[in-house]
């Protein structure tokens, strides 16, 4: 009967802990421009107080400047632990924050991306440039090979990212990617919806990447 109980409340606390998770490490791309309008900082401070109020670990890109700044300074005021990763380069232009409980300096961009995405268990893009770009949409490709399962999320304040959705709309509609691909990224309006879909995620079966092109593999076998 003990025995009994003991596998119920173990499953049952693993439900809980899976759906709610008591403490996650959240990577965040997003722009390091100084430049750009105020709503996009309104949004990636609203991100950082959430992820502190979850008691969420912050996982970004370590600048000093523009979002991911902004992001984090709001994230450590409310509790989060933050781990910047910045490449050399960029850090000997003295563009890295001082503040960031962990700091570490990569060689390359390589490295960099490659330990925010081993050192995260769910990725967030706010709006950025062609490094955000990048590593978004990277880590949706390796998700697509099924390389991880994670849950992926863009923040698309002020529609900034509408027009990239057009393009992914267009590569459906003409098959250069599977309409199931939709489901392996999430487009949130707010903060707040990114962080619920995070909270609740669960992690769906593995998609194929490939076509079944029947013409296609009868030429392939002859």
């Amino acid at each position: 009967m003990k025995n009994e109980k003991l596998v119920f409340f173990i499953f049952h606390f693993s439900l809980f802990t899976f759906h709610f998770p008591l403490s996650m490490n959240i990577c965040v791309f997003s722009s390091s421009s100084n430049a750009i309008p105020e709503i996009y900082f309104d949004a990636a401070r609203s991100l950082g107080r959430l992820l502190g109020e979850s008691g969420w670990k912050l996982i970004y890109g370590g600048a000093n400047v523009g979002l991911m700044h902004a992001c984090a300074e709001a994230a450590r005021e409310s509790g989060s632990k933050t781990v910047g990763i910045i490449p050399e380069l960029i850090h000997a232009h003295r563009l890295s924050s001082p503040n960031d409980h962990e700091q570490i300096i990569t060689p390359n961009m390589r490295e960099r991306k490659y330990l925010m995405r081993k050192r995260s268990n769910a990725f967030i893009a706010l709006p950025g440039g062609f490094g955000t770009l990048e590593e978004i949409l990277e880590v949706i490709t390796l998700k697509q090979l099924n390389y991880h399962n994670k849950a992926i999320v863009f923040i698309n304040t002020n529609g900034y990212y509408n027009p990239l959705f057009e393009q992914f709309d267009r590569a459906y509609q003409e098959t250069f990617a599977k309409e199931s691909y939709r489901e392996m990224y999430f487009v949130a309006s707010t903060p707040e919806e990114a962080v619920a879909y995070i909270r609740d995620y669960v992690p769906a079966e593995p998609l194929s990447k490939w076509f079944n092109v029947p013409n296609k593999e009868n030429e392939n076998k002859n």
